[in-house]
């Protein structure tokens, strides 16, 4: 039991930390101190829902029909390109962080909107969370199974929660127009990386 529970925590950390679009978008909310609380929940309960649909087994199911990986992968990659494309079009204007706190802070709705959107349309949520962990889980017995998986989720919550209210740490820096626009088009280069990752396999044929 104790094992699993480390093991999970651990290997889900690993899958977690990595950079990625919703790591990024979290920090950049987390910098400007846009809804931290309700976007670090709303990121670990999906990492919740995900991991334990994933241990319950719904992995198999997303290798088994093949359809559900291609519209993940295409919807996902759109929306990264979109996402992507309107952080480079913004690192071309000259704001600090109290320009991009009003603009950014936009409206709860669209705070959570974008964070759903990041999240379900990633298909690195799927193939990490409910593919990898779920297989990975397998390994246990069936009664510590579920402690894998809690470990994961714990390891979830504690990432993300420590990336939105960490980041404000990060507030002095970001009062300069220049290192926003860095992080902007770190964060264009993020997404964008993504989606190529995403799509190249069609490109090469390997995709379908």
């Amino acid at each position: 039991m104790q094992t699993a529970f480390i093991q999970g925590m651990g290997i889900g950390a690993s899958l977690i930390i990595a950079v990625g679009a919703q790591n990024a978008f979290v920090l950049k909310q987390g910098i400007k101190r846009a809804y931290p609380f309700p976007i670090a929940l709303t990121c670990s309960l999906i990492d919740a829902l995900m991991i334990t649909a994933g241990v319950a087994g719904l992995g198999q199911l997303i290798l088994a029909v093949p359809a559900i990986k291609h519209l993940a992968s295409f919807g996902g990659a759109a929306f990264l390109l979109w996402y992507g494309f309107n952080a480079l079009r913004s690192s071309f204007k000259s704001q600090g962080l109290e320009t991009g706190d009003t603009e950014a802070a936009d409206s709860f709705r669209k705070a959570m909107i974008t964070t759903l959107a990041i999240s379900f349309l990633n298909p690195h949520l799927y193939l990490d969370t409910v593919v990898l962990l779920g297989s990975i889980s397998t390994k246990f017995d069936t009664e510590v199974r579920g402690w894998f998986g809690a470990g994961a989720v714990l390891a979830s919550f504690i990432w993300f929660f420590s990336l939105s209210f960490g980041a404000r740490l990060l507030a002095p820096v970001f009062s300069r127009p220049a290192a926003w626009r860095y992080l902007d088009r770190f964060i264009w280069l993020t997404m964008w990386s993504i989606a190529l990752a995403i799509l190249w396999p069609y490109f090469q044929g390997k995709g379908f």
